[in-house]
């Protein structure tokens, strides 16, 4: 199945009164296969939180989230953890690694989770790792590892269960300029190599060169699409 994730006219409010926030109002966007996806646009104008409903995380209050064909909103707690973990990875600006796991055990976190565990984990996290350039540090744990090695495992296990969306939130906020550099190629070919979908919200211009398609945001709503109709 060709992976697909789509919004329609999705909208959420935080708050209620006075003193409610409109975080995105009438949101309509579809990303395709193969294409890393740009989300910019200043602070408050609503990117993390289309992340979180792209990501299965955060219901919208109107409109619709469909993942592969499935709609998202209205299933269980169960149903949803069960399509997040199967179709959607993420990869975070703080990388979130356990401490006191080796780089290949923070990857296979995520499949034994999963249910997967034993040689064959074993196996796939050491995979991902290498996939990802970092076998040689397999070893090591966090405190050992530079904030681009780091964040090369926090991809590794986002994409250790093999899902077709990759959700990434400042992935390089916290990495200085050559790293961060390596980082935006790297998500940038498993989008193109990989035929992944690949969501960045991001602030950094770096990224700009590796992008295939930039949508800006403002106060919730999406005001340019370098990709649309």
């Amino acid at each position: 199945m060709t992976p697909s994730l789509v919004t329609k006219r999705i909208s959420v409010r935080y708050g209620a009164g006075a003193n409610a926030v409109q975080a995105l109002t009438d949101v309509s966007l579809r990303f395709q296969p193969g294409q890393l996806t740009l989300v910019m646009g200043p602070s408050g104008s609503g990117k993390t939180t289309l992340l979180s409903v792209l990501g299965g995380l955060l219901t919208p209050d109107t409109g619709e989230v469909l993942i592969n064909g499935s709609t998202v909103n209205g299933l269980s707690q169960d149903a949803a953890g069960r399509l997040r973990s199967r179709s959607i990875g993420y990869v975070f600006q703080a990388f979130r690694l356990f401490k006191s796991l080796t780089a290949l055990e923070n990857a296979r976190v995520a499949l034994e989770i999963s249910g997967v565990r034993g040689a064959l984990a074993h196996q796939k996290a050491a995979q991902a790792l290498n996939a990802v350039g970092v076998s040689h540090r397999s070893g090591l744990r966090p405190s050992e590892l530079s904030g681009g090695e780091k964040q090369r495992v926090a991809i590794a296990r986002a994409l250790v269960n093999d899902p077709p969306i990759l959700l990434a939130d400042e992935p390089t906020a916290s990495l200085d300029h050559a790293a961060g550099e390596q980082i935006a190629n790297l998500l940038h070919s498993i989008a193109r190599e990989q035929k992944r979908i690949v969501v960045v919200v991001t602030h950094d211009s770096r990224w700009l060169d590796r992008s295939d398609r930039v949508v800006e945001m403002s106060d919730g709503s999406v005001t340019s699409d370098s990709g649309a109709n």
